[in-house]
Formats: structure tokens, C-alpha cells, sequence
């Protein structure tokens, strides 16, 4: 059974679900979410996507992202992802929420009202390869660089959500 989507409004109120391939062929306002961890020495966990992924296989992304269920909330939804993607689970806090779109090469579009969720970890993850190809720890700084010498080698919607939440994400 394919996954449903959250359909919302600009106001993030929901007006009702959607195959997720649908919502992304149709460029569908849909909630989702995207989760930032950190090591105690401020370094950002990045996640090198699945060779096997429907769009944007092998590029760097943020830690995990995904779309909450029904009645899931974001942190809720933000941990069983993280669980399913890198093996672990910790303590996430909402620290922001924007809208973006993104169309790609092969005719789906990103339009998501997206949750941007942070927390801590400080050991190795566990990584579900069917997921994730890899992952690498960076700092901001370093991931700012990357990102301007090597935009091709990263996700679409974390440029985006990156330059959105620069400021917000070294503050936290």
C-alpha cells in the first residue's frame, strides 16, 4: 500500500491525504519534515541517499526527512524516521517551519511545508542501506562551503532548507 501524504494549507491546517507519488507528480502542498543531529563537538550528521532512491540517489541530504502519517506528530514522526533511516532515536525539538518547492529532472516536485527538527547524538548510527548509502559528520561551516563548491553533489530541498536555516541551526 503506497504511503499517504498530509495535505495542508499554507497555514499548515490539513485538508485531507494523498498517495505520496501523487502529491509529488501534482506539486501538492504537503507537510513534512526534516531532522538536523548533532555531536556534542557542533558537527552536523549528513546521510548520503540510497543508490536505489526514486529521485536524488547518492546525493548528501541532512541527517533524515521524511512525511509525518496521520495523526503522527512532527517529533513522533521525526524519530520513527530516524529510527528507520539511521538506526537510532534521541530527543528531537521543532525549531522552525517554512514552505519550499522543488521540482526535479523527472517530472516530481518537492512542495512541502517542512518542520525543521534538531537533536543530539554522539555515537556511530546504524544505517539501513536499503535508505542510505552513507554518512558523514561536517561542520556548518564546512557543509556552507561544500554546498557553494559542489552544489550538484547535494539534495535539492536541503539547499534550500540549508540556506533558510543557516542562522537558525548555528544558534541552536
Amino acid at each position: 500500500m503506497e504511503e499517504l501524504v498530509v495535505l495542508v494549507d499554507e497555514k499548515d491546517n490539513e485538508i485531507g491525504l494523498m498517495p505520496k507519488m501523487e502529491a509529488h507528480e501534482k506539486a501538492v502542498l504537503h507537510r513534512a519534515f526534516s531532522v538536523f543531529i548533532f555531536n556534542k563537538k557542533g558537527k552536523l550528521m549528513l546521510q548520503q541517499r540510497a543508490a536505489s532512491k526514486y529521485h536524488s540517489p547518492l546525493l548528501w541530504t541532512n541527517t533524515c526527512c521524511s512525511h509525518q502519517r496521520e495523526g503522527e506528530s512532527n517529533v513522533e514522526a521525526g524519530r520513527r524516521r530516524l529510527q528507520e533511516e539511521m538506526g537510532f532515536t534521541t530527543d528531537l525539538k521543532e525549531v522552525f517551519s517554512f514552505i519550499y518547492k522543488a521540482p526535479f529532472d523527472n517530472g516530481l516536485t518537492e512542495h512541502e511545508l517542512d518542520h525543521v527538527l534538531i537533536g543530539r547524538f554522539d555515537n556511530e548510527p546504524n544505517i539501513n542501506k536499503e535508505e542510505v548509502e552513507s554518512y558523514k559528520w561536517m561542520m556548518l561551516e564546512d557543509v556552507k562551503n561544500d554546498i557553494q563548491q559542489n552544489p550538484d553533489n547535494y539534495t535539492e530541498w536541503f539547499k534550500i532548507i540549508f540556506k533558510e536555516s543557516y542562522q537558525k541551526l548555528t544558534d541552536a
